[in-house]
């Protein structure tokens, strides 16, 4: 799951990004409203966590210009301030959610989850095909009801694999759902944890769930 943070506080902007990517996530940072304004029109996250007080252009006016240009991606917006009124202009300006700081990770991270349901028609409470189950919430994958275990990467593309339901998922659209912008290593990386993905959770099962679409990237298919 990709997230942009824009906050001009960079030792809780990089504190949040160290926090989300140990949880999965891959994190993009915007220190101001112009640099957010133009990564949340260019990129396609799957949620924005917005700063009010932000140099260059504040969060109402960066929410309001990203709602005017299309942008439905759902924004979770943090202030300093505890207002009704704040709280009712963030909402008014397209906001689907506040938090107001300081403010709880746990917190956080559940109104994450509870804004990307509510932000995709696709998602449910588990993802599965066939007898492979991944919980989001839970972090949790089981196969023919056994438990298996992934690190958070590993996790991360196989969710993004469930989420097409079979269709067939480029190696570049894992690239961007999984890593941040800021990665510049091989993209050969999608292939070593497609290959670990197998040897986890289609080899011990004698199945072969996970196929190469040569060229392309990757689906999900029934081998039975």
């Amino acid at each position: 799951m990709r997230v942009l943070v824009v906050e001009d506080e960079r030792r809780l902007a990089e504190s949040l990004q160290w926090g989300l990517e140990a949880d999965g996530y891959a994190v993009d940072l915007a220190y101001d409203g112009l640099t957010g304004l133009a990564r949340g029109q260019e990129h396609a996250y799957q949620v924005i966590v917005l700063d009010i007080m932000l140099p260059k252009l504040n969060g109402y006016k960066v929410c309001e210009a990203l709602r005017a240009c299309g942008v439905t991606t759902p924004i979770l917006m943090l202030t300093a301030k505890n207002g009704e009124y704040d709280e009712a202009e963030a909402l008014d300006t397209g906001a689907d959610d506040f938090l107001s700081k300081p403010f709880s990770y746990v917190v956080l991270k559940a109104r994450l989850r509870a804004l990307t349901r509510r932000g995709r028609v696709s998602a449910a409470a588990e993802l599965t095909f066939d007898d492979l189950v991944l919980n989001p919430a839970k972090r949790t994958v089981r196969r023919a009801g056994q438990p298996i275990t992934l690190t958070s990467k590993e996790f991360a593309v196989l969710e993004c694999l469930l989420r097409q339901d079979g269709e067939v998922v480029a190696k570049q659209e894992i690239l961007d759902q999984v890593w941040d912008m800021a990665y510049r290593g091989d993209p050969n990386i999608v292939e070593v944890y497609v290959s670990t993905l197998r040897r986890k959770v289609d080899a011990p099962f004698g199945r072969r769930t996970i196929a190469t679409v040569r060229g392309i990237g990757y689906r999900l298919v029934d081998d039975e």
